[in-house]
């Protein structure tokens, strides 16, 4: 779903961004809650790079996303900035950031910056996840 008239600006740069182990997807967590077997809740911020995103997973529990800058594809479409998702439980994806790897990033090749608060986790399918 669009949400008409959002328009949110953000300073990318002054983030205190973590790595993850997929290239050019980087994290800030806002609120991690652990259980006993493993994240239980988690609100956190994910930028993308272009062309770069997350392998194959299935969301253990409901997953929703707010698309703040950029946008990203998955077998859902195109989500762009303004547009809120909900992954139910069990609902597979694999997010890539919308715009060309091989350029820079920057206006016309934005990085995808995401909210998205997750409730216990997701199981990573296929090889190298």
């Amino acid at each position: 779903m669009r949400i008409p008239g959002l328009e949110v600006k953000v300073d990318a740069q002054a983030i205190a961004w973590r790595a993850t182990r997929h290239p050019g997807v980087d994290w800030a967590p806002l609120h991690l809650a652990e259980g006993a077997a493993g994240p239980r809740e988690s609100a956190v911020l994910i930028r993308m790079a272009p062309g770069c995103g997350y392998p194959p997973h299935r969301h253990v529990g409901v997953e929703e996303v707010l698309v703040l800058a950029g946008g990203y594809r998955d077998a859902r479409g195109e989500h762009r900035a303004g547009t809120y998702l909900r992954y139910e439980a069990g609902s597979e994806h694999a997010p890539v950031a919308l715009g060309d790897p091989d350029l820079p990033a920057g206006p016309g090749n934005e990085a995808c910056l995401l909210f998205a608060s997750a409730r216990d986790g997701v199981v990573n399918l296929g090889a190298g996840s």
